[in-house]
């Protein structure tokens, strides 16, 4: 008997797209455990004692992801792109409504890239990164993505290029750019608060 080769996330991911309901049966298990890592990474960066797991974060984001009815998936990247832009969002979310719950007590704080944190802090606001992040997708919301699938989706320069459609080149400038736009914003917002 022939064994059928497994499909890998790309051939899932455009079946799925295609209407094949059973398709996302067999793409789950191939992107929990990225997802898991994803959400691992994210919640490193929190605050210590953060009451966020990683298996409710990657959860909601799968939730959420396999709710993109409107989506035309285009490849792997293309997905924990998505995926990189609902763990912000949801970790974004969660820093608001536990920061309305404490009536505006106490800030959400991130252990961030240390290229891009003010050089006198290793912890950054997590709704002043956001906040940063809006302006910046204003500004230049090319640069903002690269940010985003770098940063909170752990692309590659590589891998952020093909999702994008630019050249790596181009990310690479980016995001040395818009890593020092967000290092001066980000500690000027320090010194206000």
């Amino acid at each position: 008997m022939e064994r059928v080769a497994p499909k890998d996330v790309t051939t899932l991911l455009l079946e799925w797209s295609n209407g094949d309901q059973c398709a996302i049966h067999e793409l789950t298990p191939l992107v929990y455990g990225e997802l898991r890592r994803l959400a691992a990474r994210a919640l490193r960066r929190e605050r210590p004692g953060h009451t966020l797991q990683a298996t409710e974060l990657v959860h909601e984001a799968y939730l959420k992801l396999i709710d993109q009815s409107r989506v035309e998936w285009q490849n792997r990247e293309h997905f924990f792109a998505v995926a990189s832009k609902i763990i912000r969002r949801t970790l974004v979310s969660y820093a608001r409504s536990r920061n309305s719950a404490k009536r505006g007590g106490g800030n959400t704080l991130v252990a961030f890239d240390e290229s891009l944190a003010p050089a006198s802090r290793r912890d950054v606001d997590l709704l002043a990164l956001d906040d940063a992040l809006q302006t910046l997708s204003k500004m230049d919301p090319e640069q903002e993505r690269i940010i985003e699938l770098r940063y909170f989706g752990g692309l590659s320069i590589e891998s952020t290029a093909r999702v994008l459609g630019i050249s790596a080149t181009t990310v690479s400038r980016d995001w040395n750019l818009a890593r020092a736009w967000l290092r001066r914003e980000l500690t000027r917002s320090s010194h206000a608060s």
